[in-house]
């Protein structure tokens, strides 16, 4: 999985790696095989909408302490 921000802070957990920075949007990559993403993942879960159990990417970011850029998003 990939996050795009345009800051982040000075030290990222082990399984988040940044894999670029051009022109100020930096990329980072999570490694969702790792047991510490995993613990992670487990203390976020929630119901995201009935039946479906999952992780808000907001509240990931909030945990990273980034803000997530929507590289979809038309300026």
């Amino acid at each position: 999985m990939k996050l795009y921000t345009t800051s982040i802070p000075q030290a990222l957990p082990s399984w988040a790696t940044i894999v670029s920075n051009n022109a100020g949007l930096i990329e980072v990559e999570i490694n969702d095989e790792d047991s510490g993403f995993h613990s992670i993942v487990e203390e976020l879960s929630t119901e995201i909408q009935p039946g479906v159990i999952g992780v808000k990417a907001e509240n990931l970011c909030q945990i990273l302490n980034i803000e997530m850029i929507d590289t979809n998003e038309e300026n």
